[in-house]
């Protein structure tokens, strides 16, 4: 009873995130809804901080969660790398690629955006261990098995 109260409150909660949402954050989590969503385990995308054609979603799906860290090439969103908490600072942004100002504006909009959040569901998002890097398709690329290279 309490996980359907629970699982009801968020997604009530981001259908209102969503309504006052500019068009990067729909277009954000428009994009990661049709990449991970499944029948079985809808995707919970909130909040969405936005800065300089950067990007950063919050989500949770079943009891996992984690954090995409998206850019905006030409128009067109596509996600950077997926990780947990080792996204929430601007260091870690920085190394991320991205310039020093837009990466403060970043993490900044992220720790304004998450004080709203239960913290519950906020300990969720640092459930995603590591940094995943993606390719400009969102894909991740496969991970080199050294042990196959011994000849």
């Amino acid at each position: 009873m309490l996980t359907k109260l629970f699982a009801s409150l968020v997604v009530l909660w981001s259908l209102i995130g969503s309504a006052i949402a500019g068009p990067d954050e729909d277009a954000v989590r428009d994009l990661l809804h049709s990449s991970f969503d499944k029948p079985e385990a809808k995707l919970v995308v909130a909040p969405v901080v936005v800065a300089t054609g950067y990007a950063i979603a919050d989500w949770t799906q079943g009891e996992m969660g984690g954090r995409a860290l998206l850019r905006n090439k030409h128009g067109r969103w596509t996600i950077i790398l997926c990780a947990g908490d080792g996204i929430r600072s601007a260091e870690a942004l920085r190394h991320a690629g991205i310039a020093p100002d837009v990466a403060g504006e970043l993490a900044e909009a992220l720790a304004k955006a998450e004080r709203a959040v239960p913290p519950d569901r906020l300990a969720m998002f640092a459930r995603f261990e590591g940094l995943l890097r993606m390719d400009e398709a969102g894909n991740h690329p496969p991970v080199h098995d050294r042990a196959t290279d011994r000849r």
